[in-house]
């Protein structure tokens, strides 16, 4: 997998575990709000036309 791919997806698989712990009983959720938004800002540009 290229490097960019593989920062993509580690990035993209952060963000939805973040949501998955949201939805659980007693999530903190004061973190998901002050973690989310950072996560979503260093999600790179998706890899288009590159192969691994």
């Amino acid at each position: 997998m290229c490097p960019d791919c593989e920062d993509f997806a580690h990035t993209v698989l952060l963000l939805g575990q973040l949501a998955l712990y949201a939805d659980t009983t007693g999530a903190d959720l004061d973190f998901v709000d002050a973690v989310s938004p950072s996560l979503a800002a260093s999600l790179p540009e998706p890899p288009i036309g590159e192969e691994s």
